[in-house]
């Protein structure tokens, strides 16, 4: 049975709260049982909508959970995917304050800039590439303000999909001179080496990522519009950060991003 509609305002409202403090909260699934994906959604979107109210706007959107192994762990079987906001927006170089987040990981991925509106159902990997401007190598530093981590699907979806910021590299490229599916990764931390990947990790392909988003929210009445930066998904494991950290993600054919860590006040 779907949770009633004050209840769904009263979690994404704690969700906002637990954000605006640098908290976390329990996880939803033990506090209400029968919560479902779509009251998780439901959730999300008052969450996001006090972002707004607040005086952020969209810029995009994230697709999480793409790799069946994290797909398993957390019990589904289709990815996810969360909102992106302007506050959430770096660029390569960036420094990010640790101190505005709560408890961050870092992964690699491949992001998508539109050139044109793209609106399903029935969308397909060639109607992404028609559709995008460029793609760049990307971190997402994900969080979560579930504490521990402690998320199954209705957790990390009614979470934003776990969003934390994410920091686009400079170097933009056409996806058509490149096989995103063979695109490999390489994250140094450091100056090591501590994860790779490779873009068929991500569906197959980071093309068929996107589509399934553009197909899902179409059912939902929801566009992709031309500017909107997607992020299509990991391709390779999440890695721990700290204050100090320096990360380099390479990603063949597409070029690198870099972002550092600090401990504010």
């Amino acid at each position: 049975m779907a949770l009633e509609s004050n209840l769904i305002t009263r979690l994404g409202d704690e969700l906002y709260e637990a954000f605006s403090i640098g908290a976390t909260i329990p996880n939803l699934r033990d506090r209400f049982e029968g919560i479902t994906i779509v009251d998780a959604y439901h959730i999300q979107a008052q969450f996001v909508g006090r972002r707004i109210a607040a005086g952020e706007s969209i810029v995009g959107k994230k697709i999480g959970v793409t790799s069946k192994a994290i797909q398993d762990a957390i019990g589904v079987f289709e990815p996810d995917f969360g909102q992106l906001t302007s506050d959430m927006a770096f660029e390569d170089g960036a420094t990010i304050d640790l101190s505005t987040l709560i408890q961050p990981k870092a992964e690699a991925e491949i992001a998508f800039v539109l050139k044109e509106d793209l609106v399903g159902p029935g969308i397909s990997a060639v109607d992404v590439l028609r559709a995008t401007d460029h793609v760049r190598t990307c971190f997402e530093i994900v969080d979560s303000r579930i504490t521990n981590w402690d998320i199954k699907i209705q957790d990390t979806v009614a979470d934003n999909a776990s969003c934390g910021v994410y920091v686009l590299g400079s170097e933009k490229v056409d996806p058509r001179d490149v096989d995103l599916t063979l695109a490999g990764l390489l994250v140094e931390k450091n100056g090591e080496p501590v994860a790779s990947g490779v873009g068929a990790a991500v569906q197959g392909s980071p093309l068929n990522s996107v589509a399934w988003l553009a197909n899902t929210l179409g059912r939902l009445g929801i566009p992709f519009r031309a500017g909107e930066v997607i992020l299509s998904g990991a391709l390779g494991p999440l890695v721990p950060v700290a204050a100090g950290d320096t990360l380099v993600a390479t990603i063949g054919g597409i070029g690198s991003c870099t972002t550092s860590f600090i401990k504010g006040a």
